[in-house]
């Protein structure tokens, strides 16, 4: 059956976050609640979908096929959307089968997973990659790593919209820029794209500099015939992506106990501690307004649940 035209465009809530070394410092955050637009197509991985979405049913597919890890919130969503609005998904997944919380709802909801190991995971930058995969499934749409490239970029744009129409239940009329966590750089690109060019974005490293955020950044930017972009990257993985460590477990213990702020440790948690870190150094001053985007993400804690 063909993939349907669907209509689902959910808002997130802005809400004011009070945190002690916030209050010290005299800068203000909100947050956007994009972990709270649903239970299962949670976060922002909905609006890196709905391009490539409209591209599947513009040319009659069927379904999606994508590419993630064992815990990808990406995958997750794909397939929570795949069964609840009727469309087929399959999952390429990295490394050797193994069973997950995630993998086990991947199955769950319907979706066809496929292991391809390490290696044949690396190479799906390679030319070629797609091919076997198209001839297997003809009738379904490619979908990057993540949601990437431009088409996702698209999809995010949207989410300042929703933030400057609920900026008057905060009090403010402006604030100063963006911080969210970056794991493609995807959402961050889109956010620049949907901004004013003096707002400046910042994006939270969730993998280390040799994954290619910026090189992908600037990729989707030129793509849509934009210069640099006023952003910056800063690394917050902490060694590396998945990488958690005594010290970031024990802020998110305490930020969900002084807000109702879940975070998890591999996006959420270590986006806010970097921001926390840059609040701290004077990287913002008093009277300063940023808004921090909940990216989602939360099924992926499962993993976490024995150290948190």
């Amino acid at each position: 059956m063909m993939l349907p035209l669907i209509d689902w465009h959910p808002r997130a809530t802005l809400q004011p976050l009070h945190f002690a070394w916030l209050q010290r410092a005299g800068v203000e955050v909100a947050v956007l609640r994009l972990d709270r637009i649903d239970p299962l197509i949670s976060g922002n991985k909905w609006f890196k979908l709905t391009g490539y979405l409209q591209a599947a049913h513009a040319a009659g597919a069927h379904g999606l096929i994508s590419l993630g890890g064992a815990h990808s919130n990406h995958l997750h969503a794909l397939a929570a959307a795949g069964k609840r609005f009727g469309f087929a998904t399959v999952g390429l997944l990295r490394g050797h089968p193994q069973q997950t919380p995630t993998t086990l709802d991947l199955e769950r909801f319907g979706m066809q997973l496929h292991w391809l190991g390490f290696a044949g995971y690396r190479a799906r930058h390679a030319p070629g990659f797609w091919e076997p995969w198209q001839e297997r499934y003809p009738l379904l749409h490619n979908v990057p790593e993540g949601g990437g490239g431009l088409v996702g970029a698209a999809g995010c744009m949207p989410l300042v919209v929703q933030v400057r129409e609920q900026l008057s239940t905060l009090g403010w009329d402006d604030y100063h820029g963006w911080w969210l966590a970056a794991g493609t750089g995807t959402t961050l690109a889109g956010l620049i794209l949907g901004e004013d060019p003096q707002q400046r974005v910042y994006g939270a490293l969730a993998v280390p500099d040799d994954h290619g955020v910026a090189a992908q950044v600037e990729r989707i930017l030129l793509e849509a015939g934009w210069g640099p972009g006023n952003h910056e990257l800063i690394d917050a993985s902490r060694g590396g992506f998945a990488k958690v460590d005594g010290a970031l477990l024990d802020f998110i213990r305490d930020s969900e106990a002084a807000s109702d702020l879940p975070l998890e440790p591999l996006y959420t948690g270590k986006a806010l501690m970097a921001l926390k870190q840059a609040v701290e150094a004077g990287r913002f001053t008093a009277g300063q307004r940023l808004v921090f985007v909940h990216t989602g993400g939360l099924q992926g804690r499962r993993g976490f649940e024995a150290l948190l």
